[in-house]
């Protein structure tokens, strides 16, 4: 095995010769041959040991081992011990889920600290077949079936096309010694009822499974690549952004075949819950949206726009000095001795109305202003509806305020209030820089 793993490394890993490479080892076989076999490339290693504290003595003996191991070869080592249920209750997630978030926390916070390059794990050819079925179990599309990636961003799979019983049988020939864990012979959770059940049968009624399934995965990942590759184009077709928003052209999308997958393909990552209610959208009124925990999809005339929800947007306030201000946006406040050319994004103003310190914030419903050049008062609401401003560009409205009473909608239109008369003595100039 070591011969057909140098092979590999060389023809697919090569980027791992001259890093440092952060190896995670539970102390278990295949993290154990996985690190036997990367110092015997001679690659720059270290271990990494998560003791998660859910098995007592038996996860403190898996702590020691791999210390022991470390020491052995003479290799770094870092270790870390969690309180997994405790973390699980605070975050009301199994205790399966709260590990592997507890786990990869730990491990991006050490590569960057000790500024190692990879993170290198044991999963192989058999974790990928449970995987497999996993996802085809639960429902999936064509990407969920095409596996584990081999490499996901600094998370490098090395041993993901040798099987078990390959690992097993260095580990055995090299007499290796492990920890076996002893919540892997529980068929309480699916991917060990999956180990110890049902994927064994399958490799008594066909030896060559696992061959015949690298086969049809490698067939899946290159559909997965063409699809990949279609989207792309009809990316640059359908989707434009602006400012930090997207925007789909409905009609262009429509006049593609298999519209409602195209669709799915271009927003699947974004994790809205019922498929159907996107799809909907595209015949849906104006106003109507639907939301994921990250991101909202409106329908705004002839296009979706796709932009990140906007977390409380109501409660930020900033105080804004006679100096201006850079964040959250930035504004430049100066004296001027006439008003300049008008843009959106300047305004001139009678510095003797304006009561500084100003306030920034975001509009609020009811709000209302004198518009610039007109003579009458109009609630926002009612201004944004005559601009044909979307649901989305509302939420990011900034309005510049004196006491409460709105000066200035920020980049669109001014308080006629405060404008500059031939009575003015000073004048202030304020930019918004965009």
């Amino acid at each position: 095995m070591l011969t057909n793993f140098k092979k590999h490394i060389e023809e697919n890993f090569s980027f791992l010769k001259g890093k440092k490479n952060l190896i995670a080892c539970s102390g278990g076989v295949d993290s154990v041959v996985l690190t036997h076999l990367t110092k015997n490339l001679n690659l720059e290693i270290a271990l990494a040991h998560c003791n998660f504290s859910l098995r007592g003595e038996e996860s403190d003996g898996d702590e020691q081992f791999v210390t022991a191991v470390a020491e052995k070869l003479d290799i770094p080592i870092f270790t870390e011990t969690f309180d997994t249920h405790k973390y699980a209750d605070e975050q009301k997630v199994s205790t399966q889920m709260a590990a592997r978030t507890l786990r990869y926390n730990w491990f991006e916070e050490v590569l960057s600290n000790f500024n190692y390059d990879y993170l290198l794990t044991a999963h192989h050819l058999d974790d990928d077949l449970e995987t497999f079925f996993i996802n085809l179990s639960r429902g999936t599309g064509l990407n969920g079936l095409t596996g584990i990636p081999k490499k996901n961003h600094k998370v490098v799979r090395p041993l993901l096309n040798f099987s078990r019983e390959e690992i097993m049988n260095y580990a055995e020939a090299n007499k290796l010694k492990w920890r076996e864990d002893s919540t892997n012979q529980k068929t309480d959770y699916l991917r060990n009822k999956l180990r110890l059940e049902v994927i064994p049968y399958f490799k008594e009624t066909n030896e060559n499974i696992l061959k015949n399934f690298k086969k049809t995965q490698d067939n899946l990942i290159a559909s997965q690549n063409l699809i990949d590759d279609y989207i792309s184009l009809v990316y640059k077709l359908v989707i434009s952004k602006k400012s930090d928003s997207y925007h789909l052209n409905i009609q262009k999308l429509q006049e593609l075949p298999h519209t409602d997958e195209l669709l799915y393909e271009l927003l699947k990552d974004f994790g809205f819950p019922e498929w159907n209610d996107v799809s909907n959208l595209l015949d849906a009124q104006t106003g109507k949206q639907v939301l994921s925990k990250t991101h909202r999809l409106l329908k705004n005339r002839d296009e979706l726009i796709l932009s990140e929800v906007v977390k409380n947007p109501k409660e930020e306030e900033y105080l804004v000095p006679e100096e201006g201000i850079s964040a959250p946006i930035k504004l430049e406040i100066n004296q001027s001795i006439a008003i300049g050319e008008t843009e959106k994004n300047t305004i001139y103003l009678d510095a003797e109305k304006l009561n500084f310190p100003l306030k920034l914030r975001r509009w609020k419903k009811g709000d209302s202003f004198k518009p610039f050049g007109m003579s009458g008062s109009k609630k926002l609401s009612k201004f944004f509806k005559d601009e044909k401003l979307s649901a989305t560009e509302k939420e990011k409205i900034w309005v510049l305020v004196d006491k409460n009473k709105v000066v200035w909608i920020v980049g669109k239109r001014m308080d006629d209030s405060y404008k500059v008369t031939d009575k003015t003595e000073k004048i202030v100039e304020i930019t918004y820089v965009s």
